[in-house]
């Protein structure tokens, strides 16, 4: 799984489309089997958009972490017809190692994102803006990230039960429309079995 962290196994396609197609040379491809240290899923809901609501394909790979414990949830929104990657979502929960990044460093899935678009260019963090963004009823304070790749848009921001939500997209802005397609997926929409 070139362009995913050696410890994710993906849990599965959810959504329209099927997987993406083999132009990825088995990037989003999914175990099928699953060892010990890897935990059958997330125990918290991920905040992401719905698959129906996407018009493409969408992949979803588990971050394990040593112990078997899942440190995170991603979802890849892929275009039709093998356009490749056009957004990543991450929720990672308090203590996930891929949210420790050093001063400077771009967040886990601006990497990731990066990485499924064989771009290897290095990337870093240029600034960071506090913007309120209103979410359903709820305020959320989203930090905009801005990255020294200027097609790379960033956003992050916590929940109120620890999880830091991040969205990295490419070639195309990060809108306040996209705060409200947000919807928390069941965790066991991404059980392994």
């Amino acid at each position: 799984m070139a362009g995913w962290p050696a410890a994710a196994a993906a849990t599965g396609y959810v959504g329209r489309g099927g997987p993406p197609p083999d132009t990825y040379d088995g990037r989003m491809s999914f175990l099928r089997r699953r060892s010990s240290s890897t935990p059958t899923g997330p125990d918290f809901d991920v905040l992401a958009m719905d698959p129906g609501d996407w018009p493409g394909s969408l992949g979803a790979a588990l971050l394990a972490g040593p112990d078997g414990s899942c440190q995170g949830i991603f979802l890849r929104y892929d275009l039709f017809g093998g356009r490749g990657p056009a957004m990543l979502i991450g929720n990672l929960p308090e203590g996930s190692a891929a949210r420790e990044v050093e001063e400077g460093d771009v967040p886990f899935e601006v990497t990731q994102l990066l990485a499924a678009l064989e771009n290897d260019e290095p990337v870093h963090e240029v600034e960071r803006e506090d913007t309120p963004v209103m979410h359903g009823d709820n305020l959320l304070i989203v930090q905009r990230i801005k990255v020294s790749e200027g097609r790379v848009a960033c956003a992050q921001f916590d929940r109120s039960d620890g999880v830091r939500v991040t969205i990295a997209t490419w070639d195309r802005p990060i809108t306040d429309d996209l705060y409200q397609l947000l919807k928390p997926l069941p965790a066991e929409m991404f059980q392994q079995s």
